[in-house]
């Protein structure tokens, strides 16, 4: 008999439970408010930005670096090795015996075989008459027999420092050949205030960052120049820190956006009105003209070499 009390009671509880209003677990999340939602969907109400597109052009190394200690090392070691494993070269095959050609290619080939392995291989010219030998005993081709023998005339290397390194000519694109140059201008920026900064300019409606680049940089620096915007996206941003009362005048935030592009001809021609000045730098020697907050933006895109 207790036992099917038990039974029964047990039976009650669950019909209970089973029965009681289950409650949603969406009501413990508040709804949000369409105020909420309304402003945060509003375009009249998000942050006002002012676009800038600047333009990072670039004038590549036109000489190849001065190889250091180690690379001269690494360099004549090799050159020692190839001479001696060098086959021997067939003169008698090629040249007639006793002829001027072999007497001049066995000069050369001793002058070779003097760089590779050392030793004073430097010659001294002398003032010596069309048919004199040479400290050598070579017989010295006077400028008739060089000219019968079919040969040209060699054109001396150029030199590794111009004249515009000498001068201090920073507009000149020949300086610091073995680095890379940035172009720098000296105009207005946003508070017109004259400052040395990269090509820049604002965006026009429905136009795209690189297509404004390259806009600003002919409208900044003239259309003697054929350039070449490397990509579409940019590759720096600068925010600069401005007061409330120059957002207002500007209608907004700042931003610069920089695009990096290529020189291969020409030269800045700029009016003298909104440039009143320009310079090739390398990155040492932009970091004292700009900024400080605005080299922070841009000192890692550009090479340290």
């Amino acid at each position: 008999m207790w036992s099917r009390n038990v039974v029964a009671v047990c039976r009650h509880r669950s019909r209970a439970c089973l029965h009681a209003p289950s409650r949603s677990l969406a009501s413990v999340a508040e709804a949000p408010s369409p105020l909420a939602s309304s402003s945060t969907s509003d375009p009249a109400n998000a942050p006002k930005v002012v676009l800038n597109a600047a333009v990072i052009l670039n004038r590549s190394p036109i000489l190849t670096r001065t190889p250091t200690l180690f690379e001269r090392a690494y360099f004549a070691y090799q050159s020692r090795i190839r001479r001696a494993l060098f086959n021997p070269f067939p003169t008698d095959f090629y040249f007639k015996t006793g002829s001027l050609l072999e007497r001049k290619f066995a000069k050369e080939e001793r002058l070779r075989d003097r760089e590779a392995f050392g030793g004073p291989w430097t010659l001294k010219r002398r003032k010596q008459g069309p048919a004199e030998v040479d400290e050598d005993g070579i017989l010295i081709a006077s400028a008739d027999q060089a000219e019968t023998m079919g040969e040209e005339p060699v054109e001396p290397p150029a030199p590794r420092i111009h004249e515009s390194d000498k001068t201090g000519d920073v507009k000149s694109l020949d300086r610091k050949g073995e680095r890379n140059l940035y172009l720098l201008i000296r105009g207005k920026d946003y508070a017109g205030k004259e400052v040395w900064r990269f090509p820049q300019g604002g965006l026009q409606e429905g136009e795209f960052l690189h297509q404004a680049a390259l806009r600003d940089l002919q409208a900044e620096c003239g259309i003697n120049m054929d350039t070449w915007i490397v990509g579409k996206k940019p590759i720096a941003v600068y925010q600069p820190s401005l007061p409330e009362s120059t957002k207002k005048s500007l209608g907004g935030e700042l931003y610069t956006f920089f695009l990096k592009a290529h020189i291969l001809a020409g030269q800045v021609r700029p009016d003298g009105k909104n440039v009143t000045d320009f310079a090739w730098l390398t990155k040492e020697e932009i970091e004292p003209r700009v900024e400080k907050d605005y080299w922070a933006s841009v000192k890692d895109i550009l090479s340290d070499f």
